[in-house]
């Protein structure tokens, strides 16, 4: 593993650098605190922006490639190689989907609280590299899986067999648990927010990170399944295996160019401190009687180190107890007693956008039928191009992918001008407003799922199957709703975030997705029992027997319910300065 230098840690505790020269002010000193790889405050002519934007978009499309082949191949990998049937492979690869994005709070902990944003990309990159090492070992090695079936009963594998496996997963999990949450917030912290220029230009590269993870997923989902369906599962796996190795090496060569922002201490521990402090304050009797009351201290920068000033905000009043000064001629120390306003306001940020996160889930659960149940609806299809190319199941969600590659680029440079200018909103939308319409989007998205999985099964048979093209205006709608929604979320989660919880508060969108993969299992499991089991019900082993249109149509029921929640928490929310900055808003707070 690469070695950084120490200055990586180094960050000043001025957050206004701008430097007085002669009366004049000179702007080309970031106003974040951020430094460069020799540990000087960073330069925005030789650091950051575009300058160093590319490095990172292209790592990502690069670990998105290999992520997205392992999921798409591992549900066949189980059932083929390792043996094991349709359903609990799927489960295992979902729970295993569902773990990765789960992960990321921890990755997103680490960073915050230890290693720094570029550290953990890097470390847990490594990791993630070694998983794949061994993934593709498993694949490779004849003793690492079961031997050929030529006679049933076919032997299945044995655990010492499953655990290789296993273990090479698990760490590419913990890998990808770790880079997540910090890649899109160490990108946009190449911006400077105080610089008007370089804020829009940070939106963007939201919209063209998206874009390279579409990209990564088209590659995966196409090219590299179409070689592991030609040449095997060791070149399907050593392929991503390479481009791994490739995003580690394409990463450190913007080294020279990034901007680098200090670890800034646990935030899980200065929200237990708050919640601790509020509570002994408020078992003593002490009351809120005025804000002069509330202690902060008087440095420019704020306690936290690195970190700047919050301004007191009127929600959440319990949790001002925490910083209400019983002893305004004493000296406090410690903070499990008297915390700063900015300690008690960065926890109340982190509190606001729990509901926002909550009310968008249905979307997770949803966008994971986009590589389970819909590839299964695939796989019953006539997916044939001409009289010699077919195209393989797991590759029919490339439908999706194209959609977000085509519709970035026009909304970026054709739908933001013109909706912007109705709006006055410099992006065109909120992102509260963009990830209100990927929710309304997803609706019809289900829906549309469920009218050809019927048109399917009441009109077509397996002798006379539908055209794989049917499923595309499914795929095209939840590959729509997936563009507005989760740009949007980025962009949220980030503006919302302080300085020291912007890595916790990608990860608690990205946990989203993890945690929509879980309860998809569940809500699997729950139907399938409760309308028969895998004999009689809707959720069937033969497709062609099952009832799979009920199911999306209460997917559907879900989504419409959860937009309805979503307006209603979008609409109440306050953003950090304590306005409102709601789904009918059209200026930014």
């Amino acid at each position: 593993m690469m070695t950084l230098p120490k200055c990586f840690n180094i960050c000043s505790s001025t957050t206004s650098l701008d430097l007085q020269v002669e009366g004049s002010v000179t702007t080309t000193l970031v106003s974040n605190g951020c430094v460069d790889f020799r540990g000087k405050i960073a330069d925005k002519q030789t650091t950051g922006g575009w300058k160093a934007a590319p490095f990172i978009i292209v790592n990502e499309v690069a670990e998105r490639l290999a992520f997205f082949a392992i999921a798409v191949n591992m549900v066949r990998y189980l059932v083929y190689e390792m043996r094991q049937s349709l359903p609990t492979a799927a489960t295992h690869v979902t729970n295993w989907i569902g773990a990765s994005y789960v992960l990321t709070l921890f990755g997103a902990f680490i960073a915050d609280a230890y290693l720094g944003r570029f550290k953990t990309i890097i470390t847990f990159s490594c990791i993630y590299a070694v998983g794949m090492v061994l993934l593709t070992v498993s694949a490779s090695v004849d003793s690492l899986r079961p031997q050929p079936c030529t006679v049933e009963p076919c032997s299945q594998a044995t655990s010492g067999q499953t655990a290789f496996l296993y273990g090479a997963l698990t760490l590419i999990a913990l890998g990808t648990g770790g880079i997540k949450p910090c890649v899109s917030s160490f990108g946009a912290n190449q911006f400077d927010e105080a610089d008007s220029k370089e804020m829009v230009k940070k939106y963007s590269f939201f919209n063209w990170f998206f874009f390279a993870i579409n990209m990564g997923v088209l590659l995966g989902i196409t090219v590299l399944v179409y070689i592991q369906d030609n040449k095997g599962w060791t070149w399907g796996f050593v392929i991503p295996t390479a481009f791994t190795m490739c995003s580690i090496i394409i990463l450190a060569t913007g080294v020279p160019y990034y901007r680098y922002q200090k670890p800034m201490g646990s935030p899980f521990t200065r929200f237990i401190q708050v919640v601790v402090a509020s509570v002994r304050n408020h078992l003593s009797g002490v009351e809120v009687v005025r804000d002069a009351q509330l202690y902060e201290v008087k440095t420019d920068e704020s306690d936290i180190l690195g970190a700047r000033k919050l301004a007191h905000t009127a929600q959440f009043k319990f949790l001002d107890k925490a910083a209400v000064m019983t002893d305004p001629d004493g000296n406090p120390k410690s903070r499990w007693t008297l915390c700063t306003v900015t300690q008690v306001e960065e926890f109340k940020c982190f509190i606001r956008v729990l509901p926002v996160w909550a009310s968008t889930l249905a979307l997770a659960i949803s966008f994971a039928q986009l590589s389970t149940l819909f590839v299964s609806q695939a796989i019953k299809t006539d997916r044939k191009l001409g009289h010699h190319f077919e195209i393989p199941p797991g590759s029919v969600p490339v439908f999706a992918a194209i959609n977000a590659l085509i519709l970035i680029p026009l909304y970026e440079k054709f739908i933001v001008p013109i909706i912007r200018k109705r709006t006055g909103h410099p992006r065109g939308l909120t992102s509260l407003q963009r990830m209100g319409v990927g929710l309304f989007i997803s609706i019809f998205a289900v829906a549309s799922a469920a009218l050809v999985e019927k048109k399917r099964r009441d009109e077509f048979s397996p002798l006379r199957k539908m055209n794989v093209f049917w499923l595309v205006p499914q795929f095209f709608l939840i590959g729509t709703a997936e563009v507005f929604t989760y740009v949007g979320q980025l962009e949220f989660f980030y503006d919302e975030a302080t300085d020291g919880t912007r890595s916790i508060s990608s990860a608690i969108f990205l946990s989203e997705i993890g945690i929509g993969s879980w309860l998809s299992t569940v809500l699997v499991k729950i139907i399938g029992r409760a309308t028969g089991g895998e004999q009689e019900g809707w959720l069937r082993n033969d497709l062609n027997k099952s009832k799979l249109n009920y199911f999306y149509w209460i997917l559907t029921a879900i989504n419409g319910a959860n937009f309805l929640v979503y307006l209603w928490v979008a609409r109440r929310y306050k953003g950090r300065d304590g306005t409102g900055t709601s789904v009918t808003d059209g200026d930014e707070k």
